[in-house]
C-alpha cells in the first residue's frame, strides 16, 4: 500500500493557556509543565467533525494523481462524531459525489486512524478496493468541559486525510510497510481510563497517571515490535511521530528509545491533543520534509485501551515494489 498524499485541517480559532487562567486559575506555566501545550485549536460554531473532514480532504484534491471520483473506499475514524448515522465518511462521499465508494466509520479512541488503515489493508488484500481515503477528525471541544481542571485544557480540534492506493503512483508516494494494532481493555482501568459519555459528563480523563504509565510503555513497545518484525533497529528510524497526547509521555518515549530532538515530530504545543487525527496532522505538516528512503514510524495509544504502530518509507523513485 502507498500513501499518495496527505492533508489536514485546523480551525482558525486558537485558545491560549491564559484562557484557563481566567476561567479556573490554571497558569500557563502549570499547564505547559504538565502537558507541553501552549495553545489549542477550537472548531467554530459552524464547524463539526464532518465539516472538518471535508475541509481536510478538500485541501488535498489538487495533489491527487487520480480523480477523487475514482476512490472506491472511504474509512472514517473518530471518537467525537457529529452524527452517528451520517458519519464523517458518509459526509465526505456525499460532498465530493464519490459514487462507487464503500463507506465505513470506526472508533477505537486515539488509535482509530491505524485501525482505519488496517481496514483499507483488508479491502485491498481481498481485491475489493484499489484506492481509498482514510479521514480522521476530532471535535473534542464539543464534548469536553473547559472547567474540568484535570483534562479540560488538553483538547484541540482538527482533521487529517490520507489518500492510499494499492499500487505505487509516483516518486512522491510513501510506502506503508507494516501496521500493528491491538486492544488493551484487559489491563488496568481499561474502558474506564478515558471516557466520553455524552449524557453523563462528556469527555473525561479520570485516570491520568495510569494512562501516562501505559501509554509510555505500549507506545515504546509497539515501536520496538514493528522494527524487530521488519528486521530493523532504532538506529534505522529517521522520524518518529507519536500520538500528540502529552509532552511528558513523548519525552519519556524519546528518552527510552534514545531519539534526538530532530527525530521526534511534535505539534501539540500549538494544537493540543487532537485525538486520533493528531498523527496524521503531524505527518501532513511535515510531508515535504521527508526524503527518499527515509523511515518514519507512527505510534499511538488510545483510551479504552488500545495501541499500535505503523512503519512508513518514503518512496525512492524506482518503479519496483521492493520494501
Amino acid at each position: 500500500m502507498y500513501i499518495n498524499t496527505v492533508s489536514h485541517y485546523l480551525p482558525e480559532t486558537i485558545i491560549p493557556n491564559e484562557y484557563y487562567t481566567k476561567l479556573i486559575g490554571l497558569t500557563d506555566e502549570w499547564i505547559y509543565k504538565r502537558s507541553g501545550i501552549r495553545t489549542r485549536t477550537k472548531a467554530g460554531v459552524d464547524e463539526n467533525t464532518n465539516t472538518m473532514s471535508i475541509k481536510a480532504v478538500e485541501s488535498a484534491i489538487d495533489q491527487l494523481p487520480y480523480p477523487i471520483k475514482e476512490i472506491d473506499l472511504i474509512v472514517g475514524a473518530t471518537y467525537t462524531p457529529y452524527d452517528t448515522i451520517g458519519t464523517l465518511a458518509h459526509a465526505v462521499q456525499g460532498y465530493f459525489d464519490i459514487p462507487r465508494a464503500k463507506v465505513i466509520s470506526i472508533s477505537s479512541a486515539c488509535s482509530s486512524v491505524l485501525n482505519a488503515i488496517e481496514v483499507v489493508e483488508g479491502y485491498f488484500a481481498a481485491d475489493k478496493a484499489q484506492r481509498a481515503i482514510v479521514v480522521a477528525s476530532e471535535h473534542n471541544t464539543a464534548y469536553s468541559d473547559d472547567r474540568d481542571k484535570q483534562s479540560g485544557h488538553l483538547w484541540g480540534d482538527g482533521a487529517g486525510a490520507l489518500f492510499i492506493s494499492k499500487e505505487k503512483f509516483s516518486e512522491k508516494d510513501m510506502k506503508i510497510i507494516d501496521i500493528n494494532t491491538r486492544g488493551l481493555a484487559h489491563i488496568g482501568k481499561g474502558v474506564e481510563g478515558v471516557c466520553l459519555r455524552p449524557n453523563n459528563g462528556g469527555l473525561k480523563m479520570s485516570h491520568g497517571k495510569e494512562i501516562f504509565i501505559n501509554a509510555s510503555k505500549y507506545m515504546i513497545s509497539e515501536v520496538k515490535d514493528i522494527l524487530y518484525k521488519n528486521h530493523l533497529t532504532l538506529k534505522n528510524i529517521n522520524y518518529l511521530i507519536p500520538h500528540q497526547a502529552n509532552s511528558r509521555i513523548i519525552n519519556n518515549i524519546a528518552k527510552s528509545l534514545e531519539l534526538h530532538n530532530g527525530e521526534m515530530i511534535v505539534n501539540m504545543e500549538e494544537t493540543g491533543n487532537t485525538g486520533c487525527a493528531s498523527t496524521i496532522i503531524a505527518l501532513s505538516q511535515n510531508w515535504d520534509r521527508f526524503l527518499s528512503d527515509e523511515l518514519i514510524v507512527i505510534t499511538v495509544f488510545g483510551g479504552g485501551y488500545s495501541t499500535g504502530a505503523m512503519l512508513l518509507k518514503k518512496a525512492n523513485g524506482r518503479k519496483t515494489d521492493e520494501p
